[in-house]
């Protein structure tokens, strides 16, 4: 869940072939472009409009508080009248499709997830999931657009959807096989190179190439979650890839998270896939893969990159806009730190000074006793000094 356009549009301008989609990213501002009033960002929302608003309502009601109405007026005012949600509509009196904007399952589960933790929004959320199941390929799995093969990403950012709904994501079978199906047909097996990694999708000759991205969203879609998880009890011994017969979704998971942490063991990171910045550290993955880690029980393995994050994610942050800031606070939040005190940037009050309108605070962050929660659950797993500061958010 990166900070980046969503990789089908970036191969639409040309400029990558083929890469993780499911995510947005803070575009350079357009000389044509107009931000909309309760729209969070100041950048050009052609790309990432609805996927870095959801992101950051969530965000903002994960840490206790309500979302400003307009900016969550803005976001429901985006839904097509089918029901789905295109990334951005910069005139919703002209009707999706068409010459109208093209609704796609990233957009449409984003807005899902904020919108069903919201609240309220019944009537919405089940028009959106009622276009992500109708759009359920055969192999179980979705791609970005309608009818495209299904990817890792878009397959797991709609389960997660579902699931914030009350679906049974395991038990859909629209149209033939389920989604944890079509997430294990796209695990790379252990014995290979990269084993126990996610695909995007198989390349054009059917190999599957382990992708971090692709990855970090599988363990969460094989667990059946969201963006939001829950800090909770670390599990005691290391995970290690393995083939015991059936290709469970725990085990598929497991075999995940062994693959990432493997792959910040090193350095604390992971690196950027993207042209042209392979050699720079990609601080939205690497906030993903803490939240997967967390997710799947692994808080201890997550220590390390979360400490990298601490330490250098902020002014990444900064300069990508509301979507890293959401990605950097939900990540915080899975381990049960304080995004408030991160690396000394309050995220929390970044995030909401990009909103044109303030949130309003709750009970739940008013009251010292959600943090007393959350220390008493970092202490309880031994990751205490995560309060120095934390975050989180994909390729």
């Amino acid at each position: 869940m990166n900070v980046r356009r969503s990789a089908a549009a970036l191969a639409a301008i040309g400029v990558l072939a083929a890469a993780a989609p499911a995510t947005a990213a803070e575009a350079a501002p357009s000389p044509k472009a107009t931000v909309p009033d309760g729209l969070f960002g100041k950048a050009d929302p052609t790309y990432d409009g609805v996927w870095r608003q959801s992101l950051a309502l969530l965000a903002q009601h994960t840490v206790g508080e309500k979302p400003a109405d307009s900016a969550v007026k803005w976001l429901t005012g985006q839904q097509c009248a089918d029901g789905g949600f295109a990334s951005f509509r910069a005139d919703t009196g002209v009707a999706c499709g068409g010459k109208g904007a093209q609704a796609d399952t990233n957009s449409t589960a984003a807005a899902v997830q904020a919108l069903a933790a919201l609240g309220g929004h019944d009537d919405v959320t089940g028009k959106a999931v009622k276009w992500l199941k109708d759009r359920q390929n055969t192999d179980g799995g979705w791609g970005y657009s309608p009818g495209t093969p299904s990817d890792t990403n878009s397959t797991s950012v709609v389960v997660g959807a579902l699931a914030a709904t009350g679906a049974k994501p395991a038990e859909l079978r629209g149209k033939g096989k389920t989604p944890d199906e079509a997430l294990a047909s796209l695990a790379v097996p252990c014995a290979e190179k990269g084993g126990g990694a996610l695909a995007f999708q198989p390349d054009k000759k059917g190999k599957l190439e382990a992708n971090a991205d692709a990855t970090a969203a599988g363990v969460l879609g094989a667990l059946g979650k969201g963006f939001v998880v829950e800090p909770g009890k670390a599990r005691d011994k290391a995970p290690a890839c393995a083939s015991d017969g059936k290709a469970t979704p725990a085990r598929l998971a497991d075999n995940a998270s062994a693959y990432l942490i493997g792959a910040v063991s090193k350095s604390g990171h992971l690196m950027s896939a993207m042209p042209g910045a392979e050699n720079q550290p990609d601080y939205g993955n690497t906030a993903d893969t803490v939240v997967a880690l967390a997710a799947d029980g692994w808080t201890e393995q997550a220590k390390a990159p979360y400490a990298w994050l601490e330490k250098n994610a902020s002014k990444w942050a900064e300069q990508s806009g509301p979507a890293a800031y959401a990605q950097l606070i939900l990540s915080a939040h899975a381990v049960g730190a304080d995004p408030r005190h991160f690396g000394g940037t309050d995220l929390v009050r970044s995030l909401d000074k990009l909103s044109t309108v303030p949130a309003e605070q709750s009970e739940k962050s008013g009251n010292s006793v959600w943090w007393i929660i959350g220390v008493g659950l970092v202490a309880g797993i031994g990751v205490g000094f995560l309060f120095s500061g934390r975050k989180k958010n994909r390729p």
